[in-house]
């Protein structure tokens, strides 16, 4: 309403005494764009747009949303390169024949040159699942292998307060050998061993180092309370241990590169089938993957299924049925 008020009364005075406002124009130019800015304004940008505020749910339900599948109709990488020399990350991870990859990692040791007295490891990946949506729990296991790789003698513990099972136990390789008074310097990490075993009748008086020592913790499960000292000595005195690390993962030497391709073999599958008894074939197969590498070379990725058992074996076949339906089945839709 201004606007129009404010051009009636310049035509009016326009119009009483033209010369005079002219003159007045002409004199000072510059009072006129600044005049006539102040009347008509001018907008050069556009109005933001006005602030729309997520909710909390809101933000959490596109957070929960799952993300667009990838192209499905997108080709797969090549299986094998043609070339000596080629990326990696253009094909596909091969997965070698167990036997295989032990002449790889023979082959690779001349070239890097290492000796050949060196440790083969595996690593496994366990599926940890369980019935009742529960999980298998980290565990520390003992074994036999068929072909021992290493002389080295573990460092054995053991609680008792009888001097005949003292005398005994130190007879058999026992390192330390003692009662009560072994408590404090093992809380004070004063004293450490690779095996702690216990006698029955002294069980109940070393409940202080349950929570420190854990799964090393002498146990009936794990054999480590026993009356008979010698035999339980000479199991642990040759025995090889591994432990679950990282939820699911098992890292463990089992052989020397310079065995023969039989005797390695035959400690990776006595491992494996020690693992598989530690989860019921029943609720699927316990093994993922496994991965084997020496001291110094790359990990190569090879074939758990002729290690499986039987029936881990067949349960796993049916997962990839049930799997590759599933594939179908989407691909239809």
């Amino acid at each position: 309403m201004a606007l129009p008020i404010v051009r009636c009364c310049l035509q009016r005075v326009f119009a009483q005494s033209p010369s005079h406002i002219s003159s007045r124009i002409v004199q000072y130019p510059v009072v006129v764009p600044c005049f006539t800015n102040l009347l008509v304004p001018s907008r050069k940008y556009a109005a933001k747009s006005p602030r729309k505020y997520r909710r909390a749910s809101q933000e959490k339900k596109t957070a929960l949303e799952p993300k667009e599948k990838e192209d499905r109709y997108k080709l797969p990488l090549p299986l094998e390169p043609k070339d000596d020399v080629y990326l990696t990350w253009c094909y596909q991870k091969q997965v070698y024949d167990t036997e295989t990859a032990v002449e790889l990692l023979k082959k690779f040791q001349p070239l890097d040159f290492t000796p050949p007295t060196q440790e083969l490891y595996a690593h496994i990946t366990l599926d940890m699942a369980s019935e009742k949506k529960k999980t298998v729990g980290p565990f520390i296991s003992t074994l036999l292998l068929p072909y021992r790789f290493t002389d080295a003698i573990p460092k054995i513990l053991l609680f008792t307060q009888d001097p005949k099972e003292a005398d005994l136990a130190t007879e058999n390789g026992a390192t330390i050998v003692g009662g009560i008074e072994l408590i404090k310097p093992i809380l004070n990490e004063e004293i450490e061993a690779d095996f702690y075993i216990a006698v029955p009748d002294i069980t109940t008086k070393i409940n202080p180092l349950r929570s420190f020592l854990k799964q090393k913790y002498p146990s009936i499960k794990n054999g480590t309370i026993t009356y008979n000292i010698p035999e339980t000595l000479n199991f642990f005195k040759v025995c090889h241990e591994y432990a679950v690390t990282n939820d699911n993962l098992i890292e463990t030497p089992f052989a020397m590169l310079d065995m023969p391709n039989d005797q390695i073999l035959a400690n990776l599958d006595s491992i494996i089938k020690d693992i598989c008894k530690h989860k019921s074939s029943k609720q699927g197969s316990f093994v993922r993957s496994m991965s084997i590498r020496s001291s110094t070379s790359e990990a190569l990725d090879v074939k758990v299924e002729p290690f499986l058992p039987e029936k881990a074996l067949e349960q796993k076949s049916e997962e990839a049925e049930s799997i590759s339906e599933e594939e179908k089945q989407e691909a239809d839709d």
